[in-house]
């Protein structure tokens, strides 16, 4: 399998506050093409040990042959990596209490799922409405498309993509059922609802994001995650997780500020770390990544 060019998002920034003991135990919960991972890996050493969640098959796939590659470079001096094909909610199970020096995940869709049409999260080539990152099990972004009533479909693409339209939305998507394609449905949304002066998104891409989002319950997700990651971490262990889009950032800022208040974690950035001109300019996808960082206490 061909494996898609992968940019990390935020890297520098990431290895700075994740602060990578040699010998420590980390977890990239979002594993990905192993971007962040294999950088983490440089800076463990043989004595260190790195685990990678993913619940994407194909993901893990390439992560895996990336990190072998890594191994092939480092040699005697490559950490223990253990990989869990699994989503990062379920880390808790798998993970000793107070054992982890550090816990990276970036929230983002990767390269792989948006630039493979046949997965189905991008509106701008065809493909079929799938959008599932464990494409295992669950339910399809086709099956909500066509099966949830109007009602529940204007709700969810005004709750999860924040789409002041949702109502207008949803009435022209029970409307043109069946839709059983990516393209189908940015037709039918960018007739709906076109695209208003001064709009720098094309008009699918808040309701696309919403199905999604329900799809693999990504803020469920992430809330589980934020509720496991205090009693997995040592004390002085760094939580760093890195958000694109409001809905996913407000959790992380929320629960952060909570933590602070008592005094679990002491909160690194006082506001989101952002990509540079030169980053944003190299990967146009770091433009909406914000990334917040804590330790515990």
């Amino acid at each position: 399998m061909k494996r898609p060019q992968h940019v990390p998002v935020l890297l520098d920034e990431v290895l700075e506050y994740l602060n990578v003991r040699p010998g420590g135990v980390y977890v990239d919960a979002t594993l990905g093409l192993a971007g962040h991972s294999s950088e983490i890996a440089r800076r463990l050493g043989a004595k260190g040990r790195l685990i990678c969640f993913d619940r994407d098959p194909q993901a893990m796939e390439l992560g895996k042959a990336r990190l072998e590659e890594v191994k092939a470079e480092m040699g005697e001096e490559m950490p223990e990596v253990v990989f869990v094909p699994k989503a990062f909610s379920g880390a808790s199970g798998e993970i000793k209490a107070g054992s982890l020096d550090g816990l990276l995940a970036d929230f983002g869709v990767s390269s792989l799922q948006l630039d493979e049409a046949q997965r189905g999260f991008s509106f701008r080539s065809e493909g079929p409405l799938d959008m599932r990152m464990d494409t295992r099990s669950g339910e399809t972004a086709e099956q909500v498309v066509n099966q949830e009533d109007e009602n529940e479909l204007a709700d969810l693409i005004y709750e999860f993509g924040e789409e002041r339209r949702s109502r207008r939305i949803a009435r022209a998507i029970v409307r043109a059922r069946p839709i059983t394609t990516t393209a189908e449905l940015a037709r039918v949304i960018s007739a709906a609802a076109p695209s208003m002066k001064g709009d720098k998104i094309h008009p699918a891409t808040r309701t696309f994001q919403a199905l999604r989002i329900r799809v693999n319950d990504e803020l469920g997700e992430i809330r589980t995650l934020l509720e496991s990651a205090p009693s997995l971490l040592k004390p002085g262990g760094r939580l760093v997780l890195i958000s694109f889009h409001s809905l996913e950032d407000r959790l992380v800022k929320d629960a952060f500020r909570e933590a602070g208040r008592t005094k679990m974690f002491e909160v690194l950035t006082k506001k989101p770390v952002v990509a540079g001109e030169e980053e944003e300019m190299r990967n146009p996808r770091a433009r909406s990544a914000k990334m917040r960082a804590a330790e515990k206490i």
